[in-house]
């Protein structure tokens, strides 16, 4: 497969955000991308994301995301919900499969080992925890600096997520409640007790991200055409609407 493709700009909004990342997964599934699509944005504003099976319920304290002024928006793959805003860099990477997407440990490994080793590169002593983690060496306890989810479909796989770098970790601690299911290494420990700040800045991350995916010199630019009907369609009839996101 040629290398992958750096998808250079963002959208204004984290469900605009989120419709291209599914737009783009469902382009890879139907044969429209020759190669993977690597890409990063990061919100504007705090925003908690719920994952596509999340409970608002059981993860989230609405009173709190009200006084924050966070708004509630439900992404397309599993895991859990997540706190998104300035110093938190998202990061995705939509990967054609024509013969068949491979097997979930399989991907998960593709993914987060050389991302985690291009962030050792960078400086920070980052590896692999539990499914889908990356968390940095503290002490005698590791702590979490990147939560990821996935979407697979037969010939196409959205993987994205999180980096923690510069985010106000006392929201997460606010508007998040305990999660109804923790990986062991969490040990039960707190928001607060549990996440971490990576503090490399933006470029370095977003150099850290290439450098994982080996985006080649000059595999920069926008895509020839973003599917920006089929972003718009999915904004209102999912990302946009309070049906959706309260589904659960």
């Amino acid at each position: 497969m040629p290398a992958p493709i750096w998808l250079d700009g963002e959208f204004d909004t984290v469900e605009e955000n989120l419709a291209l990342d599914e737009a783009l997964l469902e382009a890879a599934h139907e044969g429209g991308l020759a190669r993977a699509v690597v890409r990063t944005w990061m919100a504007t504003a705090p925003t908690v994301v719920l994952g596509s099976s999340s409970r608002v319920a059981d993860e989230v304290d609405p009173d709190a995301c009200a006084a924050a002024g966070a708004r509630l928006v439900r992404r397309p793959s599993g895991g859990l919900t997540v706190v998104l805003g300035p110093g938190c860099l998202m990061w995705s990477v939509i990967t054609p499969h024509p013969q068949g997407s491979p097997g979930l440990e399989a991907i998960h490994a593709a993914m987060l080992e050389p991302l985690a080793a291009a962030l050792r590169a960078a400086g920070r002593a980052v590896r692999r925890r539990g499914t889908s983690d990356l968390a940095v060496a503290d002490g005698q306890a590791d702590r979490k600096v990147s939560g990821n989810a996935l979407r697979v479909k037969r010939h196409g796989v959205l993987y994205h997520g999180t980096l923690l770098d510069a985010l106000d970790l006392d929201l997460v601690a606010r508007m998040l409640r305990h999660p109804p299911q923790e990986p062991a290494y969490r040990a039960g420990r707190s928001h607060a007790g549990f996440i971490a700040n990576l503090e490399l800045g933006r470029p370095r991350l977003e150099a850290a991200v290439k450098e994982a995916f080996q985006v080649r010199e000059g595999a920069t630019g926008i895509i020839d055409q973003w599917p920006h009907d089929r972003v718009r369609q999915l904004v209102a009839e999912r990302y946009a609407s309070g049906a959706w996101t309260h589904r659960l």
